[in-house]
């Protein structure tokens, strides 16, 4: 079992910069690929980004691509979304999730454990 706990989230400004952590606990996750995902009310959960914790290697939707960036930390077991440029339309509760066998990393299928999620709110 891997535990994931995020945090960081809140209310801000376009424009502003906001930086998320997942940490990650449980089983050793760096096999694993770590992902972030959001959801806005009455909208399906959609791919942020994600990382894989041995080579470092990411993927971006477009829509944040130049914008977020995905990184990880091993002694702290923490994966971070730093997002920059924030605008309304990425307001959602942002959700981390890691699994074993993640391909591209886009769809929710291709994880096993889900944090709780956290608010990010962007006023416009």
């Amino acid at each position: 079992q891997v535990q994931l706990e995020e945090s960081g989230g809140g209310v801000v400004q376009t424009g502003d910069s906001l930086r998320l952590s997942c940490a990650a606990s449980g089983r050793a996750v760096y096999g694993y690929a770590m992902g972030w995902f959001r959801q806005a009310p009455g909208k399906e959960r959609e791919f942020v980004a994600c990382i894989w914790w041995n080579n470092g290697i990411t993927n971006y939707a477009d829509s944040v691509k130049g914008r977020f960036t995905v990184s990880r930390d091993y002694l702290k077991n923490t994966v971070y979304l730093q997002m920059g440029s924030l605008k309304p339309e990425d307001t959602a509760v942002y959700y981390c999730a890691s699994g074993s066998r993640v391909r591209n990393g886009v769809s929710t299928d291709q994880y096993d454990y889900w944090g709780q999620g956290t608010q990010v709110t962007v006023a416009s």
